[in-house]
């Protein structure tokens, strides 16, 4: 399936029906009252986040939605029927803002989370309404209330606890088919990967992680080079970035540490609070070292990159290393985890109710 993480839709809900103007004809009862009911409400439109779900590919077919209108009310005190409602699935992650002032108005976080984008309008008043010890013979009746009508962007940021960022060809793929379910592409040639990949990563008994690997980074990206920078905001709901670098180039010309740094550079520009994520280096393809050269190596890469962070020598192809990265990120995730669900402590001193000192 095509992996597209935005999309352009135009939602209508339903009107309301009109209300209805009618009296009570019946045999020997020459003064009917009114009994003209009310319309019905105009179908609403529904969002639902759906874990089955990966991309907005089909909204980029099918952009408009409108829901029924509401029937008209009826003589004999029969109320309209409400018009049927619309639910649209979208995958869990999905962020849906007005297209023309660019204002965030939902977010789906949760599996199953259920929101309303389009209130339908309310149906109108029949003139049963009206009736009164003055006005025995009403014939006042009020039309239905328009429905929402709104122009959406549709924005997809997929919900993952680890991203790995790094150069084409730099072993991204290789790493997430090594330590997760995910089997994504993979090809001796750059940009093999052309849209993000999931993966579940378990590390023992209902402990696990979700670690995403994207297309590769090229400098200049944040302004349009190559392809990664049409993926980088799926990096910013993660908790953690790896920085894969790959430290057996096929060309000896190629400097290892100018490419690193220009990796972070383009996150920098991108977006500041990215690049203040916590990000741990992955030092792959050490396997294709000499085992006699692979300490020297390390410690140099380290020494001119200016690293001050975690620091693991792996190779995803043997997947030499891959264990002790895979325990350090869950320990890392679950600290993270547990800081982020415990409540909040408020001094006494200052909680509600409580006397100044």
């Amino acid at each position: 399936m095509k992996f597209v993480d935005e999309a352009y839709i135009d939602v209508s809900a339903g009107d309301g029906g009109a209300g209805c103007v009618s009296f009570r004809h019946e045999k020997y009862k020459e003064f009917g009252g009114p009994n003209g009911g009310d319309g019905g409400r105009g179908g609403h439109v529904f969002a639902v986040a759906d874990e089955s779900l990966n991309t907005l590919v089909d909204f980029r077919f099918s952009r408009r939605y409108d829901a029924q209108r509401g029937q008209h009310g009826m003589g004999s005190d029969m109320f309209g029927a409400a018009g049927d409602d619309i639910t649209l699935k979208m995958p869990v992650g999905t962020i849906i803002s007005d297209a023309e002032t660019g204002e965030v108005l939902f977010e789906l976080l949760k599996p199953g989370e259920v929101i309303t984008i389009a209130k339908g309008g309310d149906g109108g008043f029949g003139n049963l309404r009206y009736k009164s010890a003055i006005n025995r013979a009403p014939r006042q009746k009020t039309p239905g209330w328009p429905g929402e009508k709104r122009n959406l962007k549709l924005e997809l940021k997929v919900l993952a606890d680890v991203g790995l960022l790094g150069m084409p060809n730099a072993g991204k793929s290789t790493l997430i088919t090594a330590i997760s379910n995910a089997r994504p592409r993979i090809a001796d040639y750059p940009f093999t990967t052309l849209h993000p990949n999931l993966g579940v990563v378990r590390v023992g008994p209902e402990q696990s992680f979700v670690v995403a690997d994207l297309p590769g980074l090229i400098e200049g990206a944040s302004e349009g080079a190559g392809l990664g920078h049409l993926f980088l905001r799926h990096l910013q709901r993660t908790r953690l970035l790896l920085h894969v670098v790959d430290m057996a180039p096929f060309d000896d010309a190629i400097d290892t540490v100018a490419q690193a740094k220009a990796i972070v550079n383009e996150l920098k520009k991108y977006d500041k609070k990215l690049y203040d994520k916590p990000r741990w280096l992955v030092l792959n393809k050490l396997d294709m070292v000499p085992a006699d050269e692979r300490a020297a190596l390390v410690k140099d890469f380290v020494k001119r990159f200016k690293f001050k962070g975690p620091v693991f020598e792996i190779s995803a192809l043997t997947r030499e290393g891959c264990e002790p990265l895979i325990k350090a990120v869950y320990k890392h995730i679950s600290a993270q985890q547990k800081l982020e669900s415990a409540p909040e402590v408020i001094d006494p001193r200052f909680a509600a109710g409580a006397d100044p000192v």
